[in-house]
């Protein structure tokens, strides 16, 4: 197939996906090139979390796009790219894959009703509490890239015991979408409510800042998943992301 962008430009692209949460959220510039093939599109841009390459639609047509982007040399600065969901061995006879992980993207515009008794404890975190949420994540989500060094990270929440910070959240909002990363609760405080709290008061707010909260859950995390359904992040799109080798 030829490989020329069929569009160009952020507006383009989310003009032609109807600004879809998904896109909205991995698109921060306007350096933005759509590529189509069958029923997939799959795009580069450069925002402020540097280069992305996402896509929507066929994952087969998707996972052809990004292949002949990664010969072309394209992808050259990008190590992660995000497809739909696809088999690790479908995936690693068209790309060099050192890294598959398999995750739902979630979104909701609605308010979790009702008000949950323990979103009242929930509280910003400042700087000096910063070694707490590291070590609450380090029990919780000892893999998790959201962190305090995390420069996309905008705010820290939290719900603590006394001095003790047992639940953790950060805002990772960019392009006038809500996101939530970093989600944990200290493993002897888990099932007590904290992370539903937690995650109902924080996104209240975002909601009333954006309009629409999304966040990333892995796809084999099913408790998770039902409670954030229980939210009403209802709204789901499977997810692949893949690292490439350097």
């Amino acid at each position: 197939m030829p490989l020329h962008p069929v569009l160009t430009g952020r507006l383009a692209l989310l003009d032609r996906l109807d600004s879809h949460p998904y896109a909205r959220l991995t698109v921060g510039g306007d350096d933005v090139h759509g590529y189509e093939h069958g029923d997939a599109l799959v795009w580069t841009a450069h925002g402020p979390w540097g280069p992305v390459a996402a896509s929507l639609g066929d994952p087969d047509a998707a996972l052809e796009v990004l292949g002949q982007l990664a010969d072309s040399g394209t992808l050259a600065d990008t190590r992660w790219l995000h497809l739909p969901r696809v088999p690790a061995e479908t995936a690693a006879r068209r790309l060099p894959v050192v890294i598959q992980d398999d995750w739902d993207f979630l979104w909701t515009t609605t308010a979790p009703e009702p008000v949950l008794p323990g979103e009242a404890a929930v509280r910003v975190l400042g700087p000096e509490e910063y070694p707490a949420v590291d070590a609450v994540l380090d029990e919780a989500l000892p893999h998790s890239t959201s962190r305090p060094s995390d420069p996309r990270i905008r705010h820290w929440y939290g719900i603590s015991e006394g001095d003790r910070l047992v639940a953790v959240a950060g805002d990772r909002s960019a392009h006038d979408i809500g996101f939530l990363a970093g989600i944990g609760v200290a493993a002897d405080r888990q099932g007590r409510g904290y992370g539903a709290a937690l995650t109902a008061a924080v996104t209240r707010l975002l909601l009333a800042e954006y309009g629409v909260c999304s966040l990333g859950v892995m796809a084999d995390n099913t408790g998770a998943i039902r409670l954030y359904q229980r939210l009403g992040y209802t709204n789901a799109i499977a997810r692949t992301s893949v690292r490439l080798t350097d």
